[in-house]
């Protein structure tokens, strides 16, 4: 009897992919909140600076913040809890890539790289890496500034990061592959049994 093997990917590639997104994320990341925070000061010490400002009201500039919680502020004052959070999803997630063989698929790696970029720049802050003090002390560095003015109302965005902008941009491309290819893995095996079997019954 005859067997045939799908190829897999060599996970060697995959790894140093994953690596290599997931340190440049992070220290694009950290680069950038050590530069605008020695630029700009502590949360409160310099107005904001604006890149771009036009006349019909919208702005994106630079402000620097602090978040003592998660995405977009949620969950203020847990980030000691957020921080332990991180530390099990990376866990999961490279559990996930080269033990339950996700890697195979370049799409989720680099997804998950992005992501686990993201991860590392905002644990970094959590564990108060950056050295910050008093109220600052654990807290996560923003700088972002996005906001929209509409005659007398105006919009602001809650400040962000680029750690931010991965998790998200990572959180989006994973969601497009699970729409994309919802059976993917399932459907995977199935052609792999449907070819064995086929290869096996011409072999009698």
């Amino acid at each position: 009897m005859v067997s045939m093997n799908l190829h897999k990917p060599n996970l060697l590639p995959r790894g140093l992919l994953f690596g290599a997104l997931t340190v440049l994320g992070a220290a694009i990341d950290l680069w950038s909140k050590e530069q605008t925070f020695r630029l700009k000061g502590l949360p409160g010490e310099q107005e904001p600076t604006w890149w771009i400002e036009n006349l019909r009201g919208g702005y994106a500039g630079i402000e620097t913040a602090i978040n003592q919680g998660a995405l977009f502020g949620l969950g203020q004052g847990y980030g000691w809890l957020f921080a332990l959070v991180s530390i099990v999803a990376i866990t999961g997630m490279i559990l996930w890539l080269f033990v339950g063989k996700a890697c195979e698929s370049l799409w989720l790696t680099i997804t998950m790289g992005l992501i686990a970029g993201g991860i590392l720049g905002n644990l970094y802050d959590r564990l108060n890496m950056h050295g910050l003090p008093g109220p600052f002390a654990g807290g996560v560095r923003d700088w972002v500034l996005l906001r929209y003015r509409s005659g007398t109302d105006e919009y602001t965005w809650p400040n962000f990061n680029i750690a931010d902008a991965l998790l998200v941009a990572g959180a989006i491309l994973l969601g497009i592959y699970s729409f994309l290819y919802p059976t993917h893995d399932g459907n995977e095996r199935k052609v792999a049994t449907d070819k064995s079997v086929a290869t096996d019954a011409n072999s009698i």
